[in-house]
C-alpha cells in the first residue's frame, strides 16, 4: 500500500563526516562520547584519540561516522553539549583535508610466496616491521582504497591477521 505522505528519511542520502573533538583529558571522557553514539544507535566507523596540549590537559578525538544530514547535525549538537567537550569541528565541511589509514598486516609464506609478499610490499610502499622464517608483519599507510587492495593481494599469498 502506497502512503500519501513523503518519507523524508528515504529522500535523504547517507553522508560520511569526520569530526575533530577537543575534550578534557580525563578518565571516562571517551566512554561518555562512545556512549552518546551507542545509546542513540549511531555507528563510529573510525576513532583516534591523543593528547594534544599537555599543559592544558586537552585531547583530540577524531571520529568518522555516517548518517543522513539531519542525523549528523544532531550528533554534532549533542557532542557540543557534553560537559568535557570544548569544541567540535566538522572537518568534512571546513575544506580539503588529508585522510590516511594505517594497517599492520601479518602474512605467512615461504619460498616464492615470501618473495612475492616482499615484492608487493615494496610496490605499495609497505615496510616490514617484523620478520620471522615463516612470516612478515608489514606496516602500510595510505588511502583506504590502497590499503584494501594491498590486503586483498596478501590474502592470496597467506594473510594471517590485519590490524587497521
Amino acid at each position: 500500500m502506497k502512503s500519501h505522505y513523503n518519507d523524508p528519511a528515504a529522500a535523504q542520502t547517507i553522508e560520511r563526516r569526520t569530526y575533530a573533538i577537543i575534550v578534557d583529558n580525563e578518565p571516562g571522557v571517551l566512554a561518555r562520547i562512545a556512549g552518546l553514539f551507542s545509546g542513540r544507535g549511531y555507528n563510529i566507523e573510525s576513532l583516534t584519540v591523543t593528547e594534544t596540549e599537555h599543559e592544558k590537559h586537552l585531547s583530540r578525538l577524531t571520529i568518522i561516522t555516517k548518517g543522513t544530514p539531519a542525523v549528523l547535525d544532531q550528533i554534532k549538537a549533542q557532542l557540543e553539549r557534553l560537559v568535557p567537550v570544548h569544541r567540535v569541528m566538522d572537518l568534512t565541511t571546513t575544506g580539503p583535508s588529508i585522510e590516511r589509514e594505517l594497517a599492520l598486516v601479518k602474512v605467512r609464506g615461504q619460498g616464492e610466496h615470501r618473495m612475492e609478499a616482499l615484492r608487493l610490499a615494496t610496490a605499495f610502499g609497505a615496510r616490514p616491521v617484523d620478520a620471522t622464517l615463516e612470516s612478515f608483519v608489514f606496516e602500510i599507510t595510505g588511502a583506504s582504497e590502497d590499503v584494501e587492495r594491498f590486503i586483498s593481494l596478501m590474502t592470496a599469498i597467506g594473510l594471517v591477521e590485519v590490524s587497521r
